[in-house]
């Protein structure tokens, strides 16, 4: 209890610290059998301990470098909610901004609530076309939001 914190790993440390000791005196012969059963203890739940410190910074880096390279489903799908209103008495001059393609394919893919396939064929934009579209076209947005608020903020 004392280094893992919890009565359930605890108990399940016990139970492995023991089938160890087991093993590990049929190998050595021990001649301060408490001191050598204590640093055992202490060995398994230090190691416990920091195998749980790796494997959490490793989900953590993870996490974070899935974030980097995958869109979350608030970028493809955003929560009108979620955006100031600044923001959104923008977009619409925002989405005049916009070339051609760029702007057909957002106001198809967000504004009609088509897929890329569906804007695939409308347009006659080949798929990969569509999503450079969109993709350029959310970046741009954005750009154009945020120096348009800039300017309003000065």
């Amino acid at each position: 209890m004392k280094y893992l914190k919890d009565e359930d790993e605890s108990k399940d440390a016990v139970m492995q610290i023991f089938e160890k000791l087991l093993d590990d005196l049929k190998k050595y012969q021990v001649g301060n059998f408490k001191s050598w059963v204590h640093s055992i203890a202490r060995n398994h739940c230090l190691m416990k301990l920091r195998t749980e410190q790796a494997h959490q910074a490793k989900t953590e880096e993870y996490k974070k470098d899935f974030s980097d390279f995958v869109e979350s489903d608030t970028d493809l799908h955003p929560n009108n909610e979620n955006i100031d209103e600044i923001y959104l008495a923008s977009l619409g001059s925002a989405i005049e901004s916009l070339n051609g393609e760029q702007k057909k394919c957002i106001e198809l893919f967000y504004l009609q609530g088509k897929c890329y396939n569906e804007v695939s064929e409308i347009t006659g934009y080949s798929l990969m076309q569509v999503k450079s579209y969109i993709q350029n076209g959310k970046r741009n947005l954005k750009n154009y939001i945020l120096s348009n608020h800039e300017q309003q903020v000065k």
